[in-house]
């Protein structure tokens, strides 16, 4: 169990800051540093705030919910040309009960997923790494434009936050995005249909995200966070805000100082549609305690993990058709996998009943 377990980790919070970050991508170095200082204190109290003054046009955002909307509506047997479990690199169509991170409470979502887009000819996609590769974009006209303009946007404010987040932790903006030149940051389209039985059915479980952080773009209430003491606390919905959450490699490159705050999605009857990117660093980068906090806490609280691999690891995990695969034999999981839901809130209230 980690340091943060005895005192952040159990910070009762009732509600979720909100940040405006505006400064930090176009103010100077004091007022990125101030933006920063914010972000540094929700990171470690809370691993969860609302963002604004992000300057991602709300043309984007509508362009990008009007597709989702398009592609959804289309019959099954269309979506499932592009089925997730056809390509190698983990994207495209994932139907309703094809996720779960609890393998007996299947997700009642459906999803589009794809990520950075990489050609057939880079050398890490020759090479087979897991997740990399180009989009199986669908066949739908109109579709990839705005999508992969919403897609650029958010990615680049994810870069802003990734220099805010090294400023809080002591470094400069760029310590952290010499690691994110063609990261498997993944951009997710998800549809919640109208669901009528509700009540006994989940949207998607409880977990934490297994990436840097995610930038989520919701359109509905919905969303809820596990405090330090163990209660789900809502995030109210903002039309002009993203929410953002620490994932689980910032919190193992902060060792422990920076929360992967659990959270889940409650379960409502409406239809609505949410957007998250998952913000995450290059394949191969060794993700382990900055030094500094080692010295700081006393000890390393987390081993040395491949950011790729853990990420593969908990996808594995998650999704029908590799935990198949695996069972099969025609994959195997990284080396010193973590099991899904370790890190985190989650995986604190996992540890003390």
């Amino acid at each position: 169990m980690s340091q943060a377990s005895n005192d952040l980790r159990l910070a009762d919070f009732q509600a979720i800051p909100v940040i405006d970050i505006g400064d930090l991508l176009s103010g100077d170095l004091n007022a990125r540093k101030a933006v920063a200082e914010q972000l540094g204190r929700a990171a470690r109290e809370v691993g969860f705030f609302q963002m604004v003054g992000h300057g991602i046009n709300p043309s984007l955002r509508q362009g990008l919910i009007n597709q989702a909307k398009r592609f959804f509506a289309q019959p099954t047997e269309t979506k499932m040309e592009r089925y997730i479990g056809l390509y190698h690199h983990h994207r495209g169509y994932v139907p309703p009960g094809e996720e779960s991170p609890d393998p007996n409470n299947p997700d009642m979502k459906e999803a589009f997923d794809l990520a950075f887009e990489l050609p057939s000819d880079d050398p890490d996609v020759l090479a087979g790494t897991a997740l990399l590769g180009p989009n199986p974009w669908p066949a739908l006209e109109g579709f990839r434009q705005p999508v992969a303009a919403y897609y650029d946007a958010a990615y680049q404010v994810g870069r802003a936050l990734m220099g805010g987040f090294a400023l809080a932790l002591g470094h400069e903006e760029s310590h952290f995005l010499h690691h994110v030149t063609k990261p498997p940051s993944q951009l997710r389209l998800i549809h919640y249909p109208y669901n009528p039985d509700a009540e006994d059915a989940q949207g998607i479980g409880a977990h934490t995200d297994y990436e840097c952080f995610t930038l989520l773009l919701p359109t509905a209430p919905g969303l809820e966070v596990m405090n330090g003491a163990g209660e789900w606390i809502d995030v109210p919905f903002r039309d002009d805000a993203l929410v953002v959450n620490i994932g689980d490699m910032l919190e193992i490159w902060s060792n422990g100082e920076f929360v992967a705050t659990s959270h889940r999605v409650r379960k409502v009857k409406e239809e609505r549609y949410s957007f998250p990117l998952f913000f995450a660093c290059d394949y191969h980068t060794v993700v382990a305690p900055l030094p500094e906090l080692v010295k700081r806490h006393g000890q390393a609280f987390y081993p040395p993990l491949k950011a790729g691999d853990h990420l593969y690891a908990q996808t594995i995990q998650t999704f029908n058709y590799l935990r198949e695969r695996l069972a099969r034999g025609e994959i195997a999981l990284p080396d010193g996998a973590r099991e899904v839901g370790s890190l985190g809130q989650h995986g604190k209230h996992k540890e003390t009943p």
